[in-house]
């Protein structure tokens, strides 16, 4: 595992997006796994710059969504669809049958997950960008989900609804379920990139950089991968 401290969040966005373009260049047919929140927003757009400014056949490139809020339509401004497509997607020249997102709106929840997770083992996963709750959640495996999880439906915790509650006009309109793929699903990737920003995650970085793997902490899990790149900023990292 390794840290990379950055000192803002320019240098952090354009560290992320670094490791992500030359997993891209390295990869004749490269599967890259992508997050949501506030935090990859800088990310997206420096890898946009850099993909579109290269020679790369984007006609290669298959993407999977770690997460989606369950009954919000795919143009729903809050769903995770919308907000990759509005980052990222739109930008870019990614063929749309090599985009994978989970349908928050499908009929069948049991089939969307157990098809989502065979479309993961298929295709692999090159790279994984993560980001991290205040209370170690990545994606939306919240503290107490087995380590041996896929892609599967969540019960969001109080504290992550309340989290999420500054996207929505009030509290009421966050979903309480979302799909999201699993602690062994995130595993699956050759590597792996965390963000951490800001001082209110701190918490969340100290508790990963300890070595305690429990169940209780889904992020520590990180710890039993080959190779993890934690990108975090002073403030995270208490300096």
């Amino acid at each position: 595992m390794e840290l990379v401290k950055v000192s803002n969040y320019e240098e952090m966005s354009k560290k992320a997006s670094d490791i992500l373009f030359d997993v891209i260049k390295e990869n004749e047919k490269p599967v890259i796994g992508l997050a949501t929140g506030s935090t990859p927003e800088g990310t997206y757009k420096k890898l946009v710059e850099r993909l579109n400014s290269s020679d790369i056949d984007q006609n290669n490139i298959t993407t999977f969504n770690l997460d989606e809020y369950v009954g919000l339509d795919k143009d729903h401004e809050q769903s995770y669809s919308y907000y990759m497509h509005e980052n990222f997607f739109n930008h870019v020249s990614i063929p749309q049958e090599n985009i994978h997102l989970l349908n928050g709106k499908a009929e069948n929840a049991e089939t969307e997950v157990k098809a989502y997770e065979e479309a993961i083992d298929e295709s692999g996963l090159d790279v994984q960008l993560l980001g991290i709750g205040r209370n170690g959640h990545i994606a939306f495996n919240e503290p107490g989900t087995p380590f041996d999880s896929v892609t599967h439906i969540v019960d969001l915790t109080p504290e992550t609804i309340e989290d999420n509650s500054r996207f929505f006009d009030e509290l009421g309109d966050v979903p309480s379920k979302a799909f999201t793929m699993g602690l062994k699903s995130i595993m699956k990737a050759e590597k792996i990139v965390i963000l951490i920003y800001g001082e209110n995650k701190k918490e969340a970085l100290d508790a990963l950089l300890s070595g305690e793997v429990t169940e209780n902490n889904p992020a520590s899990v990180l710890n039993n991968h080959k190779d993890v790149t934690i990108i975090a900023d002073t403030a995270a990292i208490g300096e």
